[in-house]
Parts: C-alpha cells; structure tokens; sequence
C-alpha cells in the first residue's frame, strides 16, 4: 500500500460545521490506538478531547469506513463511527480498521450505555473488567473538569434523597472519601484524585450524593443485538450473571473475537422505560474523558 509522506496542512483547508485545524498527515503504521464508536455525538466528544487532529489519509477499495486521525496524550489515533448500531457492524469496521492501519496495538470502544440501577449512576463510567468466571482493566483519575453535571436530574438520586436516611447517606459519603485518599496513597497523584476542592467542602457531599459526582466502576458489561428497554429484562440478565452485571450496550460483543479492546461506557439510562436521550452527550463526554486519561497513564507506564 503507497503511504503518503507526511507534510503540513493548514487550518483553512478544513472547511464544514465542525471544522478542527488538521496538523499534519501521517503514515498509516504511525496509529497504535484504534477507536470505535456507536454514535456520531460519541465520535464529536472524541474529536473534542485530541490533542491534535491529523489531516485524513486516502481510504483503501472496499473499506467504508469513514476514520477520524489525530493525536492523544501521546499516542496516535484513528477513530470509526458505526454506519449502524449492533454487533455486526461493530465487527466489520473493526476488521476494515485493523487491516487499514496494521500497527494498531489497543483498542477502545468507548460510548454511552444503560446502567444497572442501585449498581450505578447516570453520567457514572464503567469499565470492562473481568469478575469470578465472566471475562470483562486499569483506574486512572477523572479529571474533575469533566465531572460537572449541574442541569441534568439524575430520578434515581431523587428517590434516594427522599427513602434514604441522613445518617446512611453521611456514611457512605464518608466512606467512600477514604477509599479516594486510600487508593491516592496507593497509586500516587498522578494515578487516582479525589477531585478538586469544590468537591471536598462541598455541603453536598455530607448529604446525599450530588449531581456532580462521578464514579468510575469496574465489572462486567453485557452486549447484544437488542436494545434493552424494560427493567424486568434488565434485571433478569443481571441475575443470569451472577448479580456482577454493570452496564448494558450493543456493539461490544463484535469486536471481542477479532478486535478485543477495553469497553468504556457512561451511563446515560437506566435501560428501562423511562429511556430517553438526555444524558447522552455528557455520558459520552465523561467516558471519553476516562479513555483519555487512561491514554495518560498508559504514556507514563510506557516511558
């Protein structure tokens, strides 16, 4: 395959809605990340958190894929957006893109997802990560920037603020403060922080949880060709795992066999009946934020 010499590229001949300064072009081998997203509003969150962004390469016979490029805490990456939502589409670009850009070395699917309610939180992000039998994978810090939520009403947190009892919410709280500290101890600073300190006066914090807070958890994530809408099927997939289940989607299972990659989803419903969009940007937003401080962490190990 011809590779084009890379060569310098200005701002004005990247022209459209949501024109980004190309950089420069590279070759083909230079991409060691592949990334994949369901959603066009997934793929935008990504383009806003790169570094910098890669004039395109010329797309081969017979690959449809449509590849954004560019720079990411170090590390070159080339991004696909799904024609279509599902397993099978899922697999057949990550195979375009892994034949297309063959230096490709980690993947990541990272998009929005519907969580296990009393497990996880709207606008929380979840990692795949193995648990007892069930194969699922690292925890670096959030950066506090991207965990401001001040208009979104998560209904879960409503109902908790009203059933639950001040002195368990002040617990849990508290509780949860010293795992922070404990795993910043643990890991170093540059590895897990307990956010800024908005969050640690906080009033909030001593009561129930606030909007803004985020967690990142880390277990089992169930995929398949069904979107699912209704809490009773929800919750008994949970139970055919074991309880261990987190979050629910519908591409990742495409990609295990010929692209495996670590899974990131921000939570943007319930996966019941009250399913609807609202969340979706800022769940895609928080969970490309995690990938890309997992692309810092993975910098600092690689040096």
């Amino acid at each position: 395959m011809a590779q084009p010499p890379e060569k310098s590229v200005s701002a004005q001949n990247n022209t459209g809605p949501e024109a980004f300064p190309w950089w420069k072009r590279l070759f083909y081998d230079a991409y060691t990340i592949g990334w994949i997203c369901a959603l066009p509003k997934e793929r935008t969150a990504v383009r806003a958190m790169l570094d910098k962004e890669h004039e395109p390469l010329p797309t081969p016979r017979n690959n449809y894929n449509t590849y954004t490029l560019g720079l990411i805490c170090g590390h070159n990456v080339v991004i696909a957006c799904l024609p279509n939502m599902g397993t099978n589409p899922a697999a057949t670009v990550a195979t375009s893109m892994i034949n297309t850009f063959q230096s490709i070395r980690f993947g990541l699917m990272v998009g929005i997802g519907g969580g296990i309610p009393s497990k996880v939180n709207l606008g929380d992000v979840v990692v795949s990560h193995p648990v007892a039998d069930y194969h699922g994978v690292e925890f670096p810090r959030l950066v506090p920037i991207y965990t401001r939520c001040e208009c979104l009403e998560d209904p879960l947190l409503v109902s908790e603020r009203i059933h639950g009892t001040p002195t368990d919410l002040h617990f849990l709280s508290r509780l949860w403060r010293a795992i922070i500290t404990i795993g910043a101890y643990l890991l170093g600073s540059w590895a897990i922080s307990p956010g800024n300190e908005d969050w640690q006066s906080s009033d909030k914090a001593e009561g129930a949880r606030s909007q803004r807070e985020v967690r990142v958890h880390y277990g089992l994530i169930a995929s398949g060709n069904k979107v699912v809408k209704d809490a009773q099927f929800r919750d008994s997939l949970n139970k055919a795992f074991g309880g261990h289940l987190l979050c629910v989607e519908m591409e990742a299972a495409g990609l295990m066999n010929n692209f495996p990659c670590i899974v990131i989803q921000g939570i943007c419903d319930y996966a019941d009946s009250r399913k609807e969009k609202t969340w979706q940007e800022y769940a895609a937003a928080v969970a490309t934020a995690y990938a890309k401080e997992l692309g810092v962490v993975w910098l600092c190990a690689c040096r």
